[in-house]
């Protein structure tokens, strides 16, 4: 695992678009031989034939996924820097977004954000890199109103991702304007319809009760790592200074009060999440 995990590297570490996309195609089939299981009986690979003409693979059940050697061995790997995914997700991210704007370009920003997505799911420990500042002003870059559609429905799915369980994360958002940076996108009217969409659901997961994630948080880590600042952050953006502290959980309340600032009637939103209860949620 570890020979195939380096030559994808070394692919993502180019500036040649055709050996990056190599690279995620690697990191996407290993990805998918830890998390999907083939039929196994020939009847089951017969009857997956006959019906769609070639052997489906199935998603393994979360227990079974724990116990399996290949995904315990990858879990293992992406403790340490050396191996870790996610990191050299997200420097590749950097790389394509100072590439500027255009099709072949967006298509692996997007490709890239996707991968990055199952890799945070997968690990969550990879989450606790967006606690930086310069990791989590990444994300809010690419929601820029310049990016493409495409680009800006995958960022604000990653970014989802990233605050998933994860409140000192969701603090880093708030101290760096992301609040400021989501409701202005969805307020501009060149922001496309299916954008402003997943920007309202974004919302939703936003005002919802925080719960921290139970296991290790693995900050320390990647303590030790240094990057270039992002693009915001080359432009002198004094507006994302993040705060220390502010760590802990907050209510619907204070997220409600927060939101405020920025958007009106945020309470029909927390009246919607009131009634609808997603997840189970109780709102108290």
């Amino acid at each position: 695992m570890e020979n195939l995990l380096s030559l994808s590297f070394d692919y993502l570490s180019s500036f040649d678009g055709v050996k990056i996309r190599k690279g995620l195609r690697q990191l996407e089939g290993l990805l998918a031989q830890i998390c999907l299981s083939r039929t196994t009986t020939a009847a089951e690979r017969r009857r997956s034939m006959a019906i769609d003409g070639v052997a489906k693979s199935s998603p393994k059940d979360l227990a079974s996924l724990s116990e399996d050697p290949a995904f315990r061995e990858f879990f293992k790997l992406q403790e340490g820097f050396e191996w870790n995914v996610a990191i050299r997700l997200i420097s590749c991210l950097e790389r394509l977004l100072g590439k500027g704007s255009n099709g072949q370009n967006d298509l692996l920003l997007v490709s890239t954000l996707d991968l990055l997505r199952g890799v945070l799911l997968i690990h969550p420990p990879s989450r606790s890199l967006f606690a930086r500042e310069i990791y989590m002003n990444l994300l809010l870059d690419l929601l820029d109103p310049s990016s493409c559609p495409a680009v800006q429905s995958s960022a604000v799915l990653t970014l989802v991702t990233a605050l998933l369980e994860q409140p000192s994360i969701t603090r880093c958002f708030e101290n760096l304007d992301g609040l400021l940076t989501v409701t202005s996108l969805f307020k501009n009217r060149g922001t496309s319809r299916e954008v402003k969409l997943k920007l309202v659901e974004f919302l939703y997961f936003y005002l919802m009760p925080e719960t921290p994630y139970a296991g290790r948080d693995a900050a320390s880590m990647h303590g030790g790592l240094h990057r270039s600042p992002s693009k915001a952050s080359r432009l002198g953006s004094g507006a994302r200074e993040s705060r220390e502290g502010e760590e802990g959980t907050r209510t619907t309340t204070e997220k409600q009060s927060l939101l405020g600032r920025y958007l009106n009637n945020v309470e029909d939103l927390v009246e919607d999440l009131r009634a609808t209860a997603p997840f189970g949620t109780n709102f108290g």
